[in-house]
């Protein structure tokens, strides 16, 4: 576009200013400027009652032009689209039309809204939740300035709620009502429950997965209806359950297994041209099978002959897709024949295989609170079905280049140039590989994980680290909501390279702090728990629980304890001394949902490592360190603890020692939303960490009850979170409460400056 072009349109665009929103509007529209807020009566705060509420005010909103953020009630000061399309909506220039095309927004009408058709849809959805008397209406509130405008308040009264008083299942035949009664505990009506679709929508469901898992593979949920009495007594529902009538008579038999078969289509859907038998199942695949047959002929959870059942159907499926190699599954059940006597089902498994390879690159720019900035990448590459077995190779590099921000002390030395280079790779098979557990085959996911990784880390001026090692982990998913990781053995190697006479004066300083940086030997074991209750959509509260216990060195010991060497000798390999520590670490994190918009979400963490045997001081990488933007916001990473300790202000290295043994963090934060995907947060945030013993190049950093209210550290703030859907962007602002060291204030708010006590974190997803 030429400068001159876009002066003019610049200058077009200012004078839309004077324009009007309704100069050009189609005759006998009124255009809708928003909702005025909606009244509501009788308010029910059961957690049907707010479900129905969240549905009515979906149903009732309706964006205005120029809203904010989608919202029904709040609009953008400057209605630039509007006034663009009255100015140029008749324009008979090729100007005014483009301008037209490219800038001008559609009006909204009253008559686009539709209010009358929302009320009834909003009318029908308290009707459904058991709110049978209530009531929604709407008022047309014109703008006393200009006629051609007007807003919407919608008014609902939600009245009295019904609830279930008598339950009967009726007409089904003896067969399956001998099924229901097995199951009565199960059902999702209960006497005195409120009435609400959703619960008899389940219950269908739940009939038809229990008559499916016994053999009835045709049955549907729409075969099950409901007829309701609201007349025998006021505000109460008697309701039977019933078959609906024309069911069809496949429907009403059970179904045995035929013949099973799998077909394996190629990586770009060619068809099967050869196949095989392993057993009784016959493989039908592309050029050669991809996937050995045993592997196939285990992913099965029936067998020719068995009862169809929906449940062994959909773990077969499940573990089909464990395999991780294949870009979709289906699995078809069809009739032998088309005879009334048929009760078989040939079951044929459709698989696509995926591509074999995958690639991800990252990149990141890190900045530091310690004056450290630079890029960062990782590059890797996974290799799926490695032995045909669903084994999944994957093999990665990454680095990342640091320089300081500021002149080091004595201003000429040159800035200080770091970087770090890591290579890791790792093999995960679908199963478990430890004897006495090969051929075992479990219902629920069960993985083992290989992995090896080696890491060089330069810190100039101060030392050059090589770290190496491997583990092995066996994962267990025995539900929905419990996984339990196993790590029997996991071998670390740390050892310093070079170091510099900057880096010896500083640990000559701190002999612990020298210790735990010494040359590391680390075999250790491990056991994490999770319990996760998101997946439970009957749980209107989230649940998160993990534990997770590590010992370092134990067993290793025993070994060396049989060639005579003592428990408390010091053990060396790859000059490097053996580490010998505990450590447990839980979380629990508990959100209560208030309605749809608010929530109190609670974090309580803690942990402990305690080191012994030859050398008492834990390694650095397994102490613990607290603050940040996931942790206690108004302070930053390893700026506080351990204890009351606060390094001396002109050591520009202090944050190497705010490390600790023992820690312990609370969190409470209320989320709500401001306006469609626009939250906000206010949070308390409280914790700390303390060391085990006494050091005294750290006076204060032992953890004792005596003072512990003022150790623990306290700060509160604010902040907004913006939901991309698939992606939560984070901005909050912590203010510092209480710092858990001697700042020069008395009182418990001891901050010295407002300004001191601030801190301001970017970033992505929830802290907790």
């Amino acid at each position: 576009m030429k400068l001159k072009e876009g002066v003019i349109i610049i200058i077009s665009l200012l004078a839309l200013y004077a324009c009007s929103t309704t100069k050009n509007l189609p005759d006998g529209q009124v255009l809708y400027t928003g909702q005025k807020k909606m009244t509501v009566e009788n308010r029910s705060k059961s957690r049907v009652g707010e479900s129905a509420m969240s549905e009515v005010e979906d149903a009732l909103g309706k964006a205005p032009n120029n809203s904010l953020f989608g919202s029904s009630t709040m609009r953008i000061p400057f209605p630039l689209g509007l006034w663009i399309y009255n100015a140029y909506v008749n324009s008979d220039s090729k100007f005014g039309q483009w301008i037209f095309r490219k800038f001008a927004a559609t009006p909204v009408f009253i008559s686009t809204v539709n209010p009358g058709l929302r009320e009834k849809a909003a009318t029908n959805i308290l009707h459904d939740y058991g709110f049978f008397n209530g009531t929604v209406n709407y008022d047309i509130i014109p703008n006393e300035k200009n006629e051609k405008k007007a807003k919407i308040q919608f008014h609902v009264d939600m009245k009295n709620a019904y609830f279930l008083d008598s339950i009967e299942y009726r007409r089904f035949s003896p067969e399956l009502m001998n099924i229901i009664n097995r199951s009565e505990t199960r059902s999702s009506l209960h006497k005195g429950d409120q009435f609400n679709v959703i619960a008899l929508e389940e219950e269908r469901q739940r009939l038809s997965t229990i008559f499916r898992n016994v053999g009835f593979y045709y049955f549907r949920p729409d075969f099950i209806g409901y007829r309701a009495d609201t007349t025998r007594i006021s505000g109460l529902v008697d309701l039977q359950v019933i078959p609906k009538a024309g069911i069809p008579s496949n429907a009403m038999k059970r179904w045995f297994i035929g013949d099973i078969s799998v077909d394996l289509l190629g990586r770009f859907g060619e068809a099967p041209n050869d196949s095989m038998m392993y057993d009784d199942l016959k493989i039908r695949y592309y050029n050669k099978p991809e996937v050995r047959p045993k592997v196939l002929k285990k992913r099965f959870r029936f067998e020719p002959g068995q009862r169809y059942s929906q449940r062994r159907s959909s773990l077969t499926q499940q573990k089909f897709a464990e395999l991780g190699i294949f870009r979709y599954t289906e699995m078809q059940f069809l009739p032998r024949d088309t005879t009334p006597e048929n009760n078989i089902l040939d079951v044929t498994v459709r698989s696509a295989l995926d591509l074999p390879y995958n690639s991800e690159l990252e990149f990141n720019i890190a900045a530091k609170s310690n004056d450290y900035a630079g890029p960062g990448a990782a590059y890797s590459v996974t290799r799926r079905n490695m032995f045909r077995g669903g084994e999944t190779f994957t093999i990665g590099i990454k680095g990342s280049y640091e320089w300081q921000t500021k002149d080091p002390p004595g201003g000429s030395a040159g800035k200080i140039n770091s970087w770090e280079i890591g290579l890791n790779s790792s093999l995960t098979i679908p199963r478990i590989v430890f004897p006495g557990f090969n051929k075992k085959e479990f219902d629920f996911p069960a993985t083992t994980t290989f992995s090896l990784n080696i890491d060089q880390l330069n810190r100039a001026h101060f030392f050059k680290m090589l770290s190496f090692g491997g583990e092995a982990t066996y994962s267990f998913q025995p539900s929905s909501v419990s996984r339990h990781t196993i790590t029997p053995l996991k071998l670390t190697f740390s050892t310093l390279q070079s170091t510099t006479a900057e880096f010896d004066s500083i640990m000559e300083y701190n002999e612990p702090l020298k210790k735990s940086m010494d040359n590391q030997f680390i075999p250790a074991m491990s056991y994490t728990y999770t319990y996760d209750n998101a997946s439970n959509r009957r749980k209107r509260n989230h649940f998160w629980w993990q534990t997770s216990f590590t010992s370092a060195g134990n067993i290793t010991s025993g070994i060396y304890a049989l060639f005579g060497k003592g428990f408390n000798e010091e053990k060396k390999l790859f000059n490097s001394i053996m580490a010998q520590f505990l450590k447990l670490t839980s979380e629990v994190r508990y959100t209560w949902r208030i309605d749809r918009n608010q929530s109190i979400a609670t974090r309580f963490m803690g942990g402990a490592v305690y080191g012994y045997g030859s050398n008492k001081v834990v390694p650095y990488r397994e102490q613990f360190f607290i603050g940040g933007a996931n942790s206690i916001r108004a302070f930053t990473v390893r700026s506080i603890g351990p204890g009351s300790y606060i390094p001396d202000p002109d050591d520009r290295y202090g944050y190497l020692d705010q490390t600790g043994e023992l820690k312990f963090e609370a969190n409470v934060e209320y989320r709500f939303r401001i306006i469609k995907n626009l939250h906000g947060a206010i949070f308390v945030d409280a914790g700390n960490v303390w060391l085990l013993r006494d050091n005294e190049q750290l006076p204060g950093g032992k953890f004792t009850l005596k003072g512990l209210g003022s150790n623990i550290a306290l700060g509160t703030g604010a902040g907004l979170r913006y939901d991309l859907n698939y992606l939560i962007i984070r901005l909050d602002c912590g203010v510092g409460i209480h710092a858990p060291y001697d700042t020069g204030k008395s009182g418990y708010y001891n901050i010295p400056k407002f300004s001191d006590g601030l801190g301001l974190h970017f970033a992505v997803g929830y802290p907790f």
